[in-house]
């Protein structure tokens, strides 16, 4: 199990189209991808689960990746976070 803290840094937060990209991007991957915001732990591959985080920018989070390619996943996670979420 690998994870990391972030910023959500685009100006809207996790709203529908960066909830998407999100998703997206931990779909890629076979490890399963969670999040931590506040005490509630959620599925980052579910746009359901990442909306109704109702995660704003400034937020931070915590991802976490437990599986085969976890530590890829965790960089790609972090990376697409981090670029602004395609904002």
């Amino acid at each position: 199990m690998v994870k990391q803290k972030v910023r959500i840094s685009n100006p809207t937060g996790l709203h529908l189209r960066p909830a998407g990209v999100f998703c997206n991007t931990a779909n890629k991957y076979d490890c399963r991808i969670t999040f931590e915001y506040g005490n509630v732990y959620e599925n980052a591959k579910s746009v359901l689960s990442v909306l109704g985080s109702c995660i704003k920018s400034g937020d931070e989070i915590v991802l976490i990746c437990e599986g085969s390619d976890e530590e890829e996943a965790l960089k790609a996670m972090v990376e697409v976070v981090e670029s602004g979420l395609g904002e």
